[in-house]
């Protein structure tokens, strides 16, 4: 294989030339102040070795990538029948916080735990009675995976998100009133925004992606969620997790991966032993997914020959 650093710097700086390219998430007020020209990426390997540059230690919102954590502890805590008893997996042609499909679908269920709507039902299925109880159980969860201690959410890109969720408040309210929501719908939204906003860095999401790739273990060699879990992970981020971009983003980058809004992309590679790979740059397309980590993942993937579809 070749030379894991030489490569990376090889495609960031390549990748450079692209910064004006797309624009931050103005619709969370929070998001609207991070500085576009921030761009990052982590890589690590089986044996734990991290290689990264640029912005790769900068903290920013997991947004929607948290939505991975969400499904891992929703079936930890409430098991894979009822969780996929609410929730589909099925690839959207609609925005992430679309409330056409629910309207559409028969069974009103959403099409998928990484829209917006099938992660509010994730978050429902987390246990706790409070939000923070909900929240404090992803942040554990992203702690064991990562090793980092300092893992927590941004109260001002909370408030941001919880004053201007009209949509996924709707969405709620909407899935309450067909019965696929069940519980306290306030304490399920709050901790929905909360979770979006727990903060990580690259090489955060390189070492949940690399415990994606090795079966729910961790770094230090402890199960954390079962390969039954893993392998279901891979196939909905393939189908599933760059919103209504993953058909594209399939045959561009051709790993399972997720996106959120704050910038961040997280893919696993099954190569050599299994990689991690997070990506960091807060500008966006039109689907929400950063321009940047979509630009060099697809150069990465392309120089190491790690598509799954090579």
């Amino acid at each position: 294989m070749k030379n894991i650093q030489n490569t990376i710097d090889k495609v960031y700086y390549e990748c450079l030339e692209l910064k004006q390219k797309g624009e931050v998430a103005s619709y969370i007020p929070e998001l609207a102040k991070v500085d576009p020209n921030l761009f990052g990426a982590a890589l690590i390997t089986s044996n734990g070795t991290i290689y990264g540059i640029g912005d790769y230690q900068k903290k920013f919102s997991m947004q929607s990538v948290s939505k991975v954590c969400i499904l891992i502890q929703a079936i930890l805590d409430s098991g894979h029948e009822k969780v996929f008893k609410k929730v589909n997996i099925e690839p959207t042609s609609s925005s992430f916080n679309s409330i056409a499909n629910l309207e559409l679908k028969e069974d009103n269920k959403p099409l998928n735990p990484f829209i917006n709507a099938g992660a509010i039902v994730c978050t429902s299925f987390i246990k706790g009675d409070t939000s923070e109880e909900k929240v404090q159980r992803i942040i554990s969860l992203i702690k064991n995976i990562t090793g980092n201690d300092d893992i927590t959410y941004d109260k001002n890109v909370y408030q941001s998100e919880a004053s201007t969720g009209s949509r996924n408040k709707s969405l709620a309210y909407y899935m309450n009133s067909t019965g696929v929501l069940e519980g306290d719908i306030e304490v399920i939204l709050d901790a929905y925004f909360k979770i979006c906003s727990i903060e990580v860095t690259c090489e955060d999401l390189a070492k949940i992606a690399l415990s994606i790739a090795h079966n729910g273990m961790n770094l230090n060699g402890f199960s954390i969620f079962s390969s039954i879990v893993a392998k279901e992970l891979r196939a909905i981020m393939c189908l599933c997790g760059m919103y209504d971009g993953s058909g594209e983003f399939a045959l561009r980058v051709g790993l399972p991966s997720k996106s959120g809004v704050g910038g961040g992309i997280m893919s696993v590679s099954l190569d050599n032993d299994g990689m991690g790979i997070g990506v960091f740059g807060p500008s966006l397309d039109s689907k929400g997914n950063s321009y940047l980590g979509i630009a060099f993942l697809e150069k990465l993937t392309t120089e190491l020959g790690i598509s799954l579809f090579e």
